[in-house]
């Protein structure tokens, strides 16, 4: 992941289109709530020829109380994101200097993300520009203990439709997604290229911690256990 700015034409534009439709749902009266890291795997990174994960927003209005259904009816490619979320207590300009990015991280938790891969991932432009594919988004209890983004000693626990996914703990939690602290930092000087910034009680979804899972018509929920500090799931309808 890079600190310097942006000079991917790509990103340049999608990130030009998507805020500005950020700004329209804004305006409209859509509620700030954070933003997103996605394509960060490292697989995704070399496919795609990128320097670091593609940044999104997240709007209050898309938020799922934890427990609660969601209808994917219509939905033609949904796909399920079980994801270390980071709460922040400050401000970051940009994210040159790790030590204040860590600083700004009053906690984590976990969190489970739906997209709709629709229309299939094969522009980067057109990727960022639809928002990185962002429907949905599942978040638990934020522990304040963890400040700075700790992860020692957390386990990951993914069940699917009941079926339990063996468990994630230590460097593996990152290993799909890069550290939480590069994450944070990328988006904040992504966003910082495009005269945006991370703000105190901003919200950082950082990508799965798993490969992405794919639903199917046999998929009725999904659940997250981020050991110990909680749990978040959501339960899939289809209309």
């Amino acid at each position: 992941m890079t600190n310097a700015p942006i000079t991917d034409p790509r990103i340049l534009a999608g990130m030009k289109a998507q805020l500005g439709t950020r700004a329209t749902r804004i305006a409209a009266g859509g509620k700030r709530l954070g933003w997103k890291a996605g394509f960060g795997a490292p697989a995704a990174l070399k496919n795609f020829d990128l320097a670091g994960p593609l940044v999104g927003f997240m709007l209050a209005e898309a938020r799922v109380v934890s427990g609660d259904a969601v209808s994917i009816s219509g939905w033609k490619k949904p796909v399920a994101e079980p994801e270390i979320a980071v709460y922040l207590g400050a401000a970051l300009a940009d994210g040159r200097d790790m030590a204040a990015v860590a600083r700004a991280i009053s906690g984590i938790g976990p969190a489970i993300e739906l997209a709709d891969l629709d229309p299939p991932p094969e522009d980067v432009t057109k990727i960022l520009a639809g928002n990185i594919f962002h429907r949905r988004v599942i978040l638990g209890r934020c522990d304040g203990t963890r400040a700075g983004a700790l992860l020692d000693g957390l386990v990951g626990r993914v069940a699917r439709s009941g079926a339990k996914i063996p468990p994630i703990s230590g460097d593996d939690l990152e290993a799909n997604t890069g550290r939480v602290l590069a994450v944070v930092a990328h988006i904040a000087s992504t966003l910082a290229a495009c005269g945006e910034q991370l703000e105190s009680g901003d919200v950082i979804i950082c990508g799965s911690v798993v490969p992405p899972l794919f639903l199917d018509v046999n998929d009725t929920g999904l659940s997250f256990a981020l050991e110990p500090i909680g749990e978040v799931s959501v339960r899939l309808m289809r209309d």
